[in-house]
């Protein structure tokens, strides 16, 4: 937060000078994901045309109810060929889901739910454009359309739905209330690994699902050999002095895997964390500190009896060592923090999400706060019965009367 309100920290801190700020590494995942739209124009123009259906299937009841329709029908006549399997999970039908910036996992999610109902929404898309709607209604579907039925748009999605399916174990990982952070970063290296070998070796085998694709839904697909010609931001009878496979296997293909890998080695490295929070000289002196807390502290009987980082932490202020030893323990405070709350903190804004909704917009502060507490600590509000919560209200107010 502080890099976005600037102060933020300030006023915290002045009130509750113990506070530190934590990492959310799931956010920042999910910035790492949608970072690659930002860096590279065509899939930039995937995740806006993509919103674009969003917007324009998903607006009315009535599409949604012929977009469900359609998938059904669709599972239906491929049960009756035996080409898809029946099992207690399969063929569901589902429905198109949003994006969003600040969920974790919702551009994958979205990215797969058009992939499995890509005919069935452009079926609906081609039955807006019959209905009588006006003129400019037409012309955007009709736009939104041509475009996502061109070869283009089809391979950009599959890519992206490989690269985010490699991350999703690492999100899944992030996700967890109580989180290993050692096994976290090595979810990273691992991920980085599959994501070179996807670079590497993958090519080929997502070239020929794309083509696989576009021909059962009869979308046109380009001569790969043919030499690549811009449709948009330059002249269009210009001609570059590449072919089409060079475009989408240079172009796309390793120009967004390169920036995926980028933003994993930028947002996710050893030095990223709490950087700020020691300065060069710190550092230096952090391992003076660490060789005499290596002595006086670890070789001392009562250290031995500790079980856990709390009973250090408790102890090292007890013992006053946390005054001598100022760096060490703000390190050992921050991996007592970071685990909590990371997980605390998406909770929170993901309730958010569904609690403070476009009908529920205008509740003061107070009210959002006791619901979103409510929400969150559900298991907790469970325990308490309708009954006894009527009966401490009854309390209250009967205390008021008397005085």
């Amino acid at each position: 937060m502080r890099d976005e309100w600037n102060g933020l920290q300030a006023l915290i801190l002045k009130d509750c000078p113990y506070a530190y700020y934590i990492h959310c590494l799931a956010h920042l995942l999910q910035l790492t994901l949608v970072a690659v739209s930002q860096v590279v124009i065509p899939v930039h123009h995937v995740f806006t045309k993509l919103t674009s259906v969003l917007n324009i299937v998903g607006a009315f009841c009535k599409r949604n109810d012929e977009l469900k329709h359609a998938k059904a029908d669709e599972i239906a006549h491929m049960l009756a060929l035996d080409e898809r399997e029946t099992s207690k999970g399969l063929n569901q039908i589902g429905t198109l889901q949003r994006a969003s910036e600040t969920q974790r996992g919702s551009h994958f999610k979205s990215v797969s739910s058009l992939i499995n109902m890509f005919s069935e929404t452009c079926d609906v898309l081609i039955n807006i454009m019959e209905d009588r709607v006006t003129y400019a209604s037409r012309e955007d579907v009709d736009a939104t359309y041509e475009v996502i039925t061109s070869f283009e748009f089809v391979f950009v999605l599959h890519l992206m739905k490989n690269i985010m399916v490699i991350a999703d174990l690492f999100s899944q990982a992030l996700q967890c209330q109580s989180q290993d952070i050692l096994n976290v970063m090595r979810l990273v290296s691992s991920t980085k690994v599959l994501l070179q070998k996807m670079r590497d070796e993958e090519w080929q085998n997502l070239l020929e699902k794309v083509i696989s694709f576009c021909k059962a839904r009869n979308i046109d697909i380009p001569y790969m050999n043919a030499q690549y010609i811009a449709r948009q931001g330059r002249a269009r009878n210009k001609k570059d002095d590449f072919t089409m496979e060079h475009h989408y296997r240079v172009n796309i293909f390793y120009a967004a895997i390169d920036s995926q890998l980028q933003e994993l080695n930028i947002q996710f490295n050893d030095s990223s964390f709490y950087r700020d929070d020691f300065t060069d000289n710190e550092k230096i002196y952090l391992r003076v500190q660490l060789d005499h807390y290596n002595y006086n502290v670890v070789q001392d009987p009562e250290f031995k009896n500790l079980s856990s980082l709390s009973d250090l932490c408790q102890w090292l202020v007890r013992t006053r060592r946390s005054l001598i030893y100022p760096l060490v323990y703000k390190i050992i405070v921050l991996v007592l923090t970071l685990p909590i709350s990371t997980a605390t903190t998406e909770r929170s804004f993901l309730a958010m999400n569904i609690v403070n909704t476009r009908l529920c917009n205008k509740m003061d502060d107070d009210f959002l706060t006791d619901t979103l507490i409510t929400y969150i600590e559900r298991d907790i509000a469970k325990k308490s019965s309708m009954e006894s919560v009527i009966d401490d209200f009854r309390d209250m107010k009967e205390h008021k009367v008397r005085f």
